[in-house]
């Protein structure tokens, strides 16, 4: 049955009556927002004081923790003294299929190291890991895809640690996504806390090494400044209710430090850092407490903020703070009108794994599976559907 698209026309018509309503409210928030950045820019003792009240109502509370910088500061790049060696690695997994005729799992890293005015080309590396059998199981508890997700991202933060032992001079490494191990917490406490471990272990080696870390976050959705003014504005009975408490909703970190008309942050320049106030805190302590700032590596009339989330010795460190941010700037003008690092789409496309490559792999353990007079099971009859489906599609071009 083809989508009922009556119902769905419908549907949009509703949406469209409430647009102007909604921009109405919009504008009256981002200019409360606005309001707000500016009357408690100069004082972050006083947003350390209202962050610090409402984490003792809600511990799981998540948002930015002003350090001693202007929140509502732009700071401009400053030219690099070194030219560093860099390092992007990027990972892609398949997850367990039940629907398959064999069950197993992917993990895929690319990594790229490169290093500046050097002349040298560019290193390229892959480590591929094929979950199977027992590895579905860590703990006794069969693998989640979110799983999965997490032994990939740990997987991409080893490889860094491992790319850049040896290496003399500044390092600046960097992954896609938040630099907190993110997810699947509930699918497996035991597997997630031995992540975790090994984790910080391997930030602690390369905070040992003076190795410079970040994770590049393009098109961020977490607004944890904006949710710092909502907890600004919040009175005492409000602050009681926080988890239901959004005054601002709508406004966005982004359109905050990135309005197209007026941005807070200029081409190349950098916001204040901000330490991540969240629930995982508790796992990050010292010189790994995760931080984060905006940049802006938009252009004139086209600005795009991104988050960059560091650890703390990152932060403390000028010259190494000053180097990643000259370092992200520069990266993303190379991908020209869509700005992203471009080492890191190099990592990406190094990486992906594609579904015929998928195909392959399952072929090939099918076969020696079956050589070896192990049983392998039939797809499931839905799998053989979509097969066929897709079979059909493909031959007589629907």
């Amino acid at each position: 049955m083809p989508i009922d698209y009556q119902q769905i026309y419908e549907k949009i018509q509703e949406i469209g009556k409430g647009a102007r309503e909604r921009k109405k409210t919009l504008e009256e928030r981002r200019v409360k927002a606005r309001e707000l950045l500016n009357l408690y820019a100069s004082n972050p003792e006083f947003l350390r004081n209202k962050v610090d009240s409402a984490k003792a109502v809600d511990p799981n509370l998540r948002c930015a923790y002003p350090l001693t910088e202007n929140i509502a500061s732009s700071f401009d790049v400053q030219p690099a003294p070194v030219s560093p060696t860099l390092i992007a690695a990027d990972g892609s997994q398949i997850n367990p299929d039940r629907h398959a005729s064999v069950q197993f799992g992917l993990v895929n890293v690319g990594a790229i190291i490169m290093k500046l005015n050097s002349g040298e080309a560019p290193e390229i590396t892959t480590e591929s890991e094929l979950l199977f059998g027992d590895d579905l199981f860590p703990n006794g508890v069969p693998m989640s895809d979110g799983m999965v997700a997490l032994k990939r991202d740990l997987a991409e933060r080893e490889k860094l640690d491992k790319l850049s032992k040896g290496i003399k001079g500044q390092v600046v490494t960097f992954t896609d996504g938040p630099i907190e191990l993110w997810g699947a917490k509930g699918d497996d406490a035991q597997a997630y806390s031995e992540f975790v471990d090994r984790y910080k272990t391997i930030l602690s080696r390369l905070q040992t090494r003076g190795v410079v870390t970040a994770g590049y976050v393009d098109k961020p959705s977490a607004d944890l400044v904006v949710r710092l003014l909502e907890i600004a504005m919040a009175d005492q009975e409000q602050m009681q209710k926080l988890r239901v408490f959004h005054p601002l909703r709508g406004v966005s970190d982004r359109w905050l430090y990135g309005e197209r008309e007026n941005p807070l942050l200029k081409p190349g320049h950098r916001s204040a850092v901000f330490r991540i106030q969240s629930s995982s805190e508790k796992n990050y302590k010292g010189v790994l407490e995760l931080h984060f700032f905006y940049l802006n590596v938009g252009t004139e009339g086209h600005p795009w903020p991104v988050r960059v989330e560091v650890p703390k010795w990152v932060v403390d460190d000028k010259e190494k703070l000053n180097l990643l941010h000259a370092v992200l700037v520069e990266q993303c003008k190379m991908m020209g009108s869509k700005p992203y690092p471009y080492l890191l789409n190099r990592a990406h496309e190094i990486a992906v794994v594609k579904n015929e490559e998928k195909q392959q792999i399952e072929q090939l353990l099918t076969m020696e599976l079956s050589r070896h007079g192990e049983e392998t099971d039939d797809p499931s009859h839905k799998q053989a559907g979509k097969d066929a489906l897709a079979s059909g599609r493909k031959r007589y071009g629907k």
